[in-house]
Formats: C-alpha cells, sequence, structure tokens
C-alpha cells in the first residue's frame, strides 16, 4: 500500500532529473519525424507498442513509461468517458491551480469533467507535446501540451450551448508518484475558449467576477503556494553550475531581460529569426517584432510588472536540440489601458507556462498561456469595489 503523505509536497528537481535524450518522449511515443514538431493528423493516437519501460513504481503495470501513463489515462478519462478513472489517477488531497484559483482533491477534478463532458459531448484532448523530468522515487514532473477539440452543444460555465466548435491550447504541468497526480498546474486558454464560441470577453470577465467559481479570488496564502510548489529554492544553475550552454540559466535570463529589464536588442541573441509564437487569446505570431510588440504592450498596461521565473525543467541535448517547460508568476498594477480599458491601479496576480523548443541556442518555436480570463476578473472585481464604495 502506498504512503499518503508522498501526496503532501513535491520535491524540486534536480539537474541529475533531466532526460539528456529522447528515448521515451513523445516523438518515440508516436514515431513522429522530427523532435519537437508536435500533433499530425496521421497519427494513431494511441500507439499499438507503448514504449520502452521505464522505472514505474506504484503505477498501475499496465504503463511503460510516463509519456505512457499520461497520454493514456488522459484519453481514457476525456475520451472513452472513465471519469470516475480520476479517482485512481489523482490523490484524494490533489492540489490543482488553475485560471480560477486553487482546487482541492480529485473528487472536485471528477465534477468539472462530468460538466465539460456534458458541455462538449465529442471533446477530444490530443497529445501536441510532453516534457517531462524526474522519476519514480521523487516523482515525475510533466508538461502535458494538449489541443482541446470539440463543439459546444450542452450548456457550461460560460452560459448556454453555442453550437461552435472550438480548437483550444491546454498547457498542464503535473507532479505524479505511485500513480497519482497530486500536484497541477493547469492553463485552459479560457479566454480563447470564450471567443471561440463566440462570447464577449469582457462581458464574460464582468460576470464571473459578480458570480466568481469555487477557489476564486485566490488568498494571499494560496498565490505565494502557487508560485512555490515543486520550486527550488535556488535555481539549478546556480546550485549546480555546468559549462556550455544550460537550459535554467538561459530561462531564467531570457525572461528577466525581456520582461522585467525590457531590453528587446537581446532578441536577436534569444530568438532564431521568424520564430514562431503561441499565445492565449488565440494570439499567434510569427518573428521578433511581433512578439516585442506584445511583450510592451503587456508592459505598457502593467508597467512596474514583476515577473519571476518558478520552475524550468527539459529534456534533450545540444545535438538534437531542447523542448523546455518554464512556469512563472507575476504581479503588476493596473495603470495602462493598452490592452485593458479604465485603468484602476489595482495590483493583479499574472501567472503562466511556456512551452520553448530550442535549437542551437535560441528558441526557434514558443508557446505561452497566461491567466487572461482570470487577469480580466481581477479588473472587473475591483471595479466593481470601486463602484459600491
Amino acid at each position: 500500500m502506498s504512503n499518503p503523505s508522498i501526496h503532501h509536497g513535491a520535491l524540486p528537481l534536480s539537474r541529475e532529473h533531466m532526460p539528456t535524450d529522447y528515448h521515451i518522449s513523445l516523438d518515440s511515443y508516436f514515431q513522429r519525424e522530427n523532435i519537437g514538431q508536435g500533433y499530425q493528423n496521421k497519427e494513431q493516437r494511441i500507439p499499438s507498442y507503448f514504449g520502452p519501460n521505464q522505472p514505474m513504481r506504484g503505477f498501475e503495470a499496465t504503463y511503460a513509461n510516463i509519456i505512457d501513463y499520461i497520454v493514456r489515462i488522459t484519453y481514457q478519462i476525456w475520451e472513452e468517458r472513465d471519469v470516475e478513472y480520476i479517482d485512481s489517477t489523482y490523490s484524494d488531497d490533489s492540489k490543482v491551480f488553475d485560471d480560477y484559483g486553487l482546487q482541492l482533491g480529485n473528487k472536485k477534478i471528477i465534477a468539472d469533467t462530468y460538466h465539460t463532458t456534458a458541455a462538449f459531448s465529442n471533446i477530444r484532448l490530443i497529445a501536441d507535446e510532453v516534457v517531462w523530468a524526474g522519476n519514480d522515487e521523487i516523482g515525475y514532473h510533466t508538461s502535458h501540451r494538449t489541443i482541446i477539440r470539440g463543439r459546444n452543444d450542452g450548456n457550461s460555465k460560460y452560459g448556454t450551448a453555442t453550437g461552435k466548435d472550438v480548437d483550444v491550447l491546454v498547457i498542464a504541468n503535473c507532479v505524479v508518484k505511485e500513480n497519482k497526480i497530486f500536484l497541477e498546474h493547469v492553463l485552459y486558454n479560457n479566454s480563447s475558449l470564450v471567443l471561440q464560441l463566440g462570447l464577449d470577453l469582457n462581458a464574460m470577465a464582468e460576470k464571473m467576477a459578480l458570480e466568481p467559481p469555487v477557489g476564486w479570488p485566490r488568498a494571499k496564502e494560496t498565490w505565494a503556494h502557487l508560485r512555490g510548489a515543486s520550486s527550488p529554492e535556488m535555481p539549478i544553475s546556480v546550485t549546480e553550475p555546468i559549462d556550455g550552454f544550460d537550459v535554467d540559466a538561459f530561462s531564467r535570463a531570457n525572461f528577466n531581460t525581456l520582461w522585467n529589464e525590457n531590453n528587446f536588442k537581446a532578441l536577436d541573441d534569444i530568438y532564431l529569426d521568424g520564430f514562431e509564437f503561441f499565445g492565449p487569446s488565440d494570439r499567434v505570431g510569427s518573428g521578433q517584432g511581433a512578439y516585442q510588440e506584445f511583450i510592451e504592450s503587456m508592459c505598457a498596461t502593467f508597467p512596474d510588472l514583476q515577473l519571476q521565473v518558478d520552475e524550468v525543467y527539459w529534456m534533450g541535448n545540444q545535438t538534437e536540440n531542447y523542448i523546455s517547460s518554464v512556469r512563472w508568476s507575476a504581479t503588476g498594477t493596473h495603470q495602462g489601458d493598452v490592452l485593458y480599458p479604465n485603468p484602476q491601479g489595482c495590483e493583479v496576480q499574472l501567472w503562466g507556462v511556456t512551452q520553448q523548443k530550442i535549437l542551437g541556442g535560441k528558441v526557434k518555436t514558443e508557446w505561452t498561456l497566461f491567466n487572461e480570463l482570470d487577469l480580466m476578473m481581477q479588473l472587473a472585481a475591483h471595479r466593481n469595489a470601486l463602484n459600491e464604495t
């Protein structure tokens, strides 16, 4: 019998926990031609061969490795509609940080999943990428980038069925041990979902601020836990320095240079020409200029924005390339109206997950999600509070 105490906290990763090749990877699992290329329509959703065996102490014997576990439990829960299987794959005391705060326990996840499958009866969750690190002793950390596709043919938390088809990017960073996910940071790109449903995003933020979901708004303690959960006390690049290219040092320096220092001259040193960017609320761009505009718009809206990198893990090597997962968080004061109107000087909580494909020491492709609908709800709640006084 497993020890339930293992689910009460996630230990931080070390450099030794990072896979140095793609022997066990989503690319290998689906026999993809190129590393980090993402989902291809021709792929068999569940392959006939589940890949090489990996130490999986405490996991169900059916799972060959951590990639196999993530792909098949997602498929079984969502597309085979075995929603109750969540009871076997999430711990009773699981903590899930999402756009709407902190969700506690697997029963809440089960209820939310039933709600979503009722709203999108043909929903599919397609594995696009999984960055993993760790082992079965410390726990496996996975950053699962997923494409959600389905038709809104049932009522949802956003209102009555619209009949619209949606294609939404999700990134879920999980920590799992002995078959149980016990910590998760997940962003469902809800702002994009609302737009694709044909609804007004500002009006939805106002409505949800007045009728908030369970777990929202976050208390200060929840915000601190969101930022610190599974984070190392000191960056791996500081405690375990290496010669040559270091993904941890690269990621932390780049986020600080661009977001905190607004040094856009460094873009040439960070990104390849014509790199691709996929972001929240259907933001898609190509090239350094478009990316600079995105960061400038955020920083003009929140001029005192201070961003910190909370966790970095990665796979790969200099020869084949790297794919990384960066979890980050920030606070800032709404003082500009470039993105969101009527600045009232309120402080907001902003957090996100970024995956990057790094080739030759520069970023080739980036996927970034942050809590944009939640952010707009925070602004709406502040305006409502001012109107009441």
